[in-house]
């Protein structure tokens, strides 16, 4: 079910509280202000329907109560962000039948040390200059794969904040044709892929428990992903290990979140997906906590980043040996190595061959024959007559 825009502008805004709120202005700014918030007192000496001074504060009143209008209509329809038939009770049963575990029952994460450490620590995040890593708001994950063990179910995540690479960052690996999930939308060249930090933020007062758990289902998400990726590779994270973190907020609290999955102690052939809260802030009450929160938040968005990176540039590593170890197989038989991307010349007297795939990871056929392509590279010649029999 489409759930309600939420303005990044305003987002922010609402997650990271002004710090002219702590500082006191001059007194020429304050005395400003007081002539200005005169215009939106009650005028019982002046005519009722006479109209409001255009004014700044008068504007801003009224674009307020304006948008508080079309969010109480909005409201009752869009209140959840799972699909129109799924209620919060029967979406946590779900996730829980699906192996998603809440804080309460999620095990500390091995790699806990190194996040808190990451949390606390000094530096800011600054603008980014890549344009490859990118951010989206409230976009559903139209090529999550349906049945996937933590989304038995249900609907496809939908985060309010996702902010990770380009499909396109990942070329000339056509990472969305090796790994399920890897690139978040359908149909969408410049697609998020692989993305390591999600957050889900609700208006003052809302529930933050909500939010919560559609963290654990984002977080579940981008394990599945970065676990099929390492997967592809041959390798997996040590057990345990936390590479995945999401944040929730309710304008007050911020609290992040660290994901991982293990196997469960009852069922080894089942995942359970663990969410450990590691941090809590009050963003709202105090300015140094605010500052606290985000500083947290942008290391995290930090470290995120640094972990797209790493996976993306793993990934790409590997094709190459691939490739590489493709073209070596076909030097030391005698074969002629195809070049991608170049179609192959006619030979006299023969068919042309115009239906032979130039991609190494497409069937090879050659005089009969096709080879098949191991994750070591080596090359494993099956004759087409034989694969028949």
């Amino acid at each position: 079910m489409d759930k309600k825009q939420t303005s990044p502008e305003l987002s922010q805004a609402e997650l990271l509280p002004a710090q002219e709120e702590q500082v006191p202005a001059n007194l020429s700014s304050r005395k400003r202000q007081i002539d200005s918030d005169n215009d939106a007192e009650p005028r019982t000496k002046r005519a009722t329907l006479k109209p409001a001074r255009l004014t700044s504060k008068n504007l801003a009143l009224f674009d307020e109560m304006n948008n508080k209008k079309a969010s109480d209509l909005t409201d009752e329809s869009q209140s959840t962000k799972t699909t129109s038939t799924e209620t919060r009770a029967s979406f946590a049963d779900f996730a829980y039948e699906n192996g998603i575990l809440l804080p309460p029952h999620s095990r500390p994460p091995t790699s806990l040390d190194d996040i808190r450490r990451q949390h606390v620590g000094s530096r800011l995040l600054k603008e980014y200059d890549d344009e490859g890593y990118r951010r989206e708001f409230n976009r559903s994950f139209t090529n999550a794969p349906q049945d996937a063990g933590y989304n038995n179910g249900l609907s496809a995540p939908q985060p309010d904040f996702v902010e990770g690479l380009e499909k396109q960052e990942f070329r000339p690996f056509q990472v969305a044709d090796h790994i399920p999930g890897a690139a978040l939308y359908q149909d969408d060249p410049y697609s998020l892929t692989l993305p390591h930090i999600t957050g889900e933020w609700k208006g003052r007062g809302k529930d933050i428990e909500e939010a919560e758990l559609q963290s654990a289902f984002d977080g579940a998400a981008m394990v599945h992903a970065r676990r099929q990726a390492l997967a592809y590779m041959g390798k997996s994270d040590p057990p345990g290990h936390a590479a995945i973190t999401t944040f929730a907020t309710d304008g007050t609290t911020l609290n992040m979140y660290a994901h991982y999955a293990i196997p469960s102690e009852e069922d080894e052939d089942r995942l359970e997906y663990h969410q450990y809260k590691y941090a809590s802030t009050n963003i709202k009450d105090s300015y140094q906590g605010h500052k606290e929160g985000r500083r947290g938040l942008r290391n995290a968005q930090d470290h995120a980043r640094e972990q797209s990176y790493a996976l993306k540039d793993q990934l790409k590593e590997h094709y190459q040996q691939q490739l590489e170890g493709y073209h070596k197989q076909q030097r030391s038989s005698g074969l002629h190595p195809i070049a991608e991307g170049v179609p192959t010349l006619p030979v006299p007297g023969t068919e042309p061959l115009d239906d032979m795939p130039a991609s190494p990871e497409a069937a090879r056929r050659w005089s009969g024959c096709y080879y098949h392509v191991h994750s070591d590279g080596a090359l494993t010649r099956i004759d087409v007559e034989d694969e028949r029999d």
